[in-house]
C-alpha cells in the first residue's frame, strides 16, 4: 500500500512517473536495456539529456543566454562551486535565513571576503529580513540567498535590491511557483526534493558569468567545462536525469508551473488555515514569509510531538518528524504531494487533537 510521504528529501514522486519508470525499467524505448545500464554517450541517453534540458527551459522560461547544467554533489557542493566560479573581485554578501544559507556562507568564507548582509538567526529563522532594510557592500561579485528554507519553513516573497549578481539556492522550491529567471545570475537546486531521486543537481547560470573560475577551481566544479560538454564531461547521474525528464513531462501535462503553483497554494492554505484555527497546533513562522513547500508545526509538548509522529506513521502518513534543529513536526508538500494527502493529514491532526487535549 502506498503511503503519503511528507519527507523533506529524498521526497515523494508523482505516481504516474513511478509507473512509467517501472514500465521502462527493463527496456527503455525499445533499446532492450534500462537507462541505468546504458552508456551516457549513447544516442538514447543523449536524447534523454537533451529533452530534459529543453523541457526545463520551457517550464521555467529560461532565456537563451542562460546555460542549464546537470551536475552532481548536491546543493552543498554548490556552496563551494559558486564562489570558485563567480568571485572576480573577491567578495560577496550573504543573507542568512536558515541552516543551509548559513552553511553556504561558512563554506564561502574559505574562498573570499564574505559578509552577512542580513540574518534572521536571532528569531530562530522564523522570518525573512525585510529587503528594504538590507544594505550591500560596494564592489561585491554576488549576493547569495536561499529562496525557500526547508527546515524552518520560510520563503522569499521579495527579492534583494542589488546591482550585483543575484544567486539563489532553490533546492526545495524549484518548479513550485513561477519565478523570473532573468532576475538571477545563477540558480542551483538539488533535485531530490521536488524533481527526482537524489544524485542530480541543477545549475542555471547566465552565460556571461562562465569562464571566470578561479585557477584553483576543480574541473568538476567548473561551470564552463560542464557547459562546453553538455553536462556530459564525465558520467552523469543518468537515472536521476531520466527521472527528471519524466517529472518535467508530467508537470507539462498538468499545464506547467502556473497550474502547479495554484495547486501548491491551495494545499498550503488548507494546512495553514487548519493550524491557525487550532488551539493545539502552532506554526511560528511570520505569516507573509511562510513556505508553500515545507510546513513546520508543533503540538503543546515534545511528548505529544513524538506520539503524533508515531501514530501518524501507523496511519500511513510518514516522515512527519521535524528536523533535529527545530523538533516538532514538518510536512513537506512538494509538487508530487496530492491534495488528498494534505486532506488526510488534516483529518489525522483533527483526530489526534481531540484525543489528546
Amino acid at each position: 500500500m502506498r503511503v503519503y510521504n511528507f519527507a523533506a528529501g529524498p521526497s515523494t514522486l508523482p505516481l504516474p512517473v513511478l509507473e512509467q519508470a517501472q514500465k521502462e525499467l527493463l527496456d527503455f524505448n525499445g533499446t532492450g536495456m534500462s537507462v541505468i545500464e546504458m552508456s551516457h554517450r549513447s544516442k538514447p541517453f543523449m536524447a534523454v539529456n537533451d529533452e530534459a534540458n529543453a523541457l526545463l527551459r520551457e517550464l521555467m522560461g529560461i532565456p537563451d543566454d542562460y546555460s542549464v547544467l546537470f551536475v552532481q554533489g548536491g546543493a552543498t557542493q554548490q556552496f563551494a562551486a559558486v564562489p570558485l566560479n563567480l568571485l572576480v573581485n573577491g567578495k560577496a554578501d550573504y543573507i542568512l535565513t536558515g541552516n543551509f544559507a548559513s552553511k553556504a556562507y561558512e563554506e564561502g568564507l574559505k574562498y573570499g571576503d564574505m559578509a552577512i548582509a542580513a540574518s534572521s538567526k536571532e528569531a530562530k529563522y522564523t522570518y525573512i529580513p525585510d529587503m528594504k532594510d538590507v544594505k550591500f557592500r560596494d564592489g561585491i561579485d554576488y549576493v547569495h540567498t536561499t529562496y525557500n528554507n526547508t527546515i524552518f519553513g520560510t520563503r522569499y516573497t521579495e527579492l534583494p535590491k542589488t546591482d550585483a549578481t543575484l544567486v539563489t539556492d532553490m533546492s526545495s522550491c524549484i518548479l513550485s511557483e513561477v519565478v523570473d529567471v532573468k532576475k538571477f545570475g545563477l540558480i542551483y537546486a538539488g533535485a531530490q526534493k521536488n524533481i527526482a531521486p537524489a544524485g542530480l543537481t541543477i545549475v542555471i547560470v547566465r552565460k556571461d558569468l562562465l569562464g571566470k573560475a578561479s585557477p584553483v577551481c576543480p574541473v568538476m566544479l567548473n561551470y564552463a567545462i560542464h557547459d562546453k560538454n553538455d553536462s556530459l564531461y564525465n558520467t552523469p547521474p543518468c537515472f536521476p536525469i531520466y527521472m527528471s525528464l519524466l517529472v518535467f513531462r508530467w508537470l507539462k501535462s498538468l499545464g506547467g508551473v502556473p497550474v502547479i503553483q495554484k495547486i501548491n497554494e491551495e494545499k498550503a492554505k488548507m494546512l495553514y488555515d487548519f493550524i491557525d484555527n487550532s488551539s493545539f497546533y502552532t506554526n511560528k513562522v511570520n505569516k507573509k514569509d511562510r513556505s508553500i513547500m515545507n510546513v513546520p508545526f508543533v503540538s503543546p509538548s515534545e511528548e505529544l510531538d513524538a506520539k503524533f509522529v508515531a501514530e501518524a506513521t501507523k496511519a500511513g502518513l510518514v516522515s512527519l518528524k521535524g528536523h533535529r534543529v527545530t523538533g516538532g513536526m514538518r510536512a513537506s508538500i512538494y509538487n508530487a504531494m496530492p491534495i488528498e494527502g494534505v486532506k488526510a493529514l488534516i483529518d489525522f491532526m483533527k483526530k489526534f487533537e481531540m484525543e489528546n487535549k
